[in-house]
């Protein structure tokens, strides 16, 4: 009881608008005083557990992001995609979701592929016929690929709350990034012939072929470094905190000698804005630890794990009843709130149900899709709309039209058909 207090606390506080770090340490000042914890645990608890080489991969990964937006690196990976599925109305739509997801496999953040992709295909989009509020759904949804197709922030994040296989946790959400790419764009051509008119006049194919071309040309660089990210993974050469740190070095020299729009300035504006986020993630954390800990010394998970087992047989009800909470939690707290909080908490649950901690990683990646885009918080769909310049009014409709049919869809997908997730894990020899 006192731990659902504590938890409810976080949740007021963080609805009244006060911010996520310092909800987190009233969260922790209200268990201490409740199970009459010595004051000195934080501090300890805290040190310990953020001492990892895995989170180094945090800030570097960020810093990727912004380099890509600033450097010139990102409008390249577009221009290539939009020769490649085509200019017409159908592909500009297209375009946008398939350049999330590629942004996805470089920068592992949602935020910063609205901010890139978004400023380089709002404009064009809305002259092949979009409505802004339509696009601004669009790209808010198709952000959240970043999370699914790895590198992903989140799975790291869930890697190392609940001492599993990064590499493991990353393979675990292709499978659902791609189901959610492919429906995305099957979505988007439907609004385009019901409403947009069907496409408009295709470019000849001798012409596309010639555009294709040179834009792969210009965009190799940039292609390149997904390829060396994962390859360099999953071929053993380095760890994905070294893939991290592999992707800035490459990004900087990119951006600086073969596309020249990167300056020493930006680099060092990129720098303070990774310091900035991974800094308030890293506090974040250390206050979850510190909350998982006490959780787990008076038993709170063992708790939870007896009460939904006690109240409900079927292993099926459950998931559901999970989903629903995890959607319920996503609308109010951010993906790093959710996965600091529940993943110490349902993983002993999942785990006397029989499912793998890998497999509820895809299930909360695929959760946050729905969460971050639906109020009051919203997140990334209210960052969607600042860079459409939209109202959110105009964004909603759209916006629940594609996770209705795209995003829920491949969360229960994910929840009741666990090889989605796991294929790849056991295909790659991660698990048995």
């Amino acid at each position: 009881m006192e731990s659902l207090f504590a938890i409810l606390a976080l949740i007021v506080f963080m609805l009244l608008g006060v911010p996520v770090v310092f909800s987190f340490a009233a969260m922790v000042v209200i268990l201490l005083m409740v199970y009459d914890v010595s004051w000195s645990m934080p501090m300890i608890t805290g040190y310990w557990t953020v001492n990892s080489v895995i989170l180094l991969a945090l800030p570097l990964f960020v810093m990727t992001g912004y380099l890509m937006q600033t450097g010139g690196i990102a409008k390249r990976l577009v221009d290539f995609v939009e020769a490649l599925v085509g200019r017409s109305k159908t592909g500009m739509g297209t375009s946008m979701v398939v350049s999330c997801g590629i942004f996805g496999a470089i920068s592992g953040t949602a935020s910063a592929a609205v901010a890139s992709i978004g400023s380089i295909m709002i404009g064009p989009m809305e002259r092949h016929g979009y409505g802004r509020g339509y696009t601004s759904a669009l790209l808010g949804v198709s952000s959240l690929l970043g999370l699914l197709i790895p590198p992903s922030i989140t799975m790291i994040l869930y890697a190392v709350v609940t001492r599993q296989s990064v590499a493991a946790c990353f393979l675990a959400t292709i499978g659902p990034g791609i189901v959610l790419m492919i429906l995305l764009s099957i979505l988007n051509r439907l609004h385009v012939t019901r409403h947009l008119g069907g496409n408009d006049e295709k470019m000849p194919w001798g012409e596309r072929v010639s555009e294709i071309g040179s834009t792969g040309w210009r965009a190799i660089p940039a292609l390149v470094l997904p390829v060396i990210i994962l390859g360099g993974i999953y071929g053993g050469f380095f760890t994905p905190t070294e893939a991290a740190a592999v992707s800035v070095v490459y990004a900087i020299p990119v951006g600086l000698f073969v596309y020249r729009e990167l300056n020493p300035r930006m680099i060092f504006d990129a720098v303070v804005q990774a310091a900035a986020t991974t800094g308030v993630i890293m506090i974040i954390l250390v206050f979850s630890f510190v909350a998982s800990r006490i959780f787990t010394i008076e038993r709170v998970p063992q708790q939870l794990t007896d009460f939904l087992l006690g109240s409900f047989e079927s292993p099926v009800v459950i998931l559901l009843m999970v989903n629903v909470f995890l959607i319920l939690l996503g609308m109010i707290m951010d993906d790093v709130s959710v996965i600091a909080i529940v993943s110490p908490l349902m993983v002993p649950v999942m785990a006397e149900i029989g499912v793998d901690p890998i497999h509820f990683a895809a299930i909360i990646g695929t959760s946050v899709v729905i969460g971050a885009n639906s109020p009051p918080m919203a997140p990334i769909l209210f960052m969607a709309c600042r860079v459409g310049e939209t109202s959110m009014s105009r964004v909603m409709k759209p916006a629940f039209y594609f996770m209705g049919f795209a995003a829920l869809p491949v969360m229960l997908l994910t929840t009741y058909y666990s090889p989605l997730a796991l294929y790849l894990p056991r295909l790659l020899g991660y698990m048995d």
